[in-house]
């Protein structure tokens, strides 16, 4: 018989009988856990299944956004570095130029300073030849005329203008020749033939 006979017919139970539960209790225990079952599979479980379905997505989503964002950090990264090296090429280029550009600059104010040095040497050369020989004239006939009046005066007669002249000439050549060999013999210069000629 059982415990729910026993309970039935008010009756104790015993032995065994009293760690079993009534029947009924056991019917409705077993209508109530599959009427909670059939609501927790139709409704409850959708619901969460739903639930961690958007919640898998949405990782899914971040996962997705986190590595595009990593992915455009790494494009900018690299063409972060692309620049700072293009930017390094171009200032290794400017300052080559420049070097470049400041030597052809000092080179041609070189140039330009020794034009104009030889310009200047040039000029000068010529003017001192000029006044050199203006001065070797204005001599020229200044000793020319004081040595036909102490001609005339000692001998005590007009001289003949050519043979004058001839002769003046030949005594300013030899001043000139004699005041090269004290030059060269000095060791400032001079004619560098009147040396070998003697």
């Amino acid at each position: 018989m059982t415990a729910g006979y026993f309970h039935a017919a008010g009756e104790a139970p015993e032995g065994a009988g009293l760690f079993l539960p009534p029947l009924y209790e056991v019917i409705w225990s077993t209508i109530f856990f599959l009427i909670f079952f059939f609501i927790v599979w139709k409704y409850v479980l959708p619901a969460v299944k739903k639930a961690l379905d958007e919640r898998t997505e949405g990782i899914e989503k971040k996962l997705e956004k986190a590595e595009s964002d990593r992915a455009e950090a790494q494009a900018l990264l690299e063409r972060y570095r692309e620049q700072l090296a293009d930017a390094r090429e171009e200032a290794a280029r400017i300052r080559a130029e420049a070097q470049s550009e400041r030597q052809s600059i000092v080179a041609e104010a070189r140039a330009e300073a020794q034009e104009a040095a030889a310009a200047i040497s040039e000029r000068t050369e010529a003017q001192l030849a000029a006044e050199a020989e203006q001065i070797r004239a204005t001599l020229s006939r200044d000793v020319g005329r004081i040595a036909v009046e102490l001609a005339e005066k000692i001998v005590g007669e007009t001289l003949d203008a050519d043979r004058t002249s001839a002769t003046v000439d030949r005594f300013i050549a030899e001043l000139e020749s004699a005041a090269d060999d004290v030059r060269a013999s000095a060791g400032v210069g001079g004619d560098p033939t009147a040396e070998e000629s003697r």
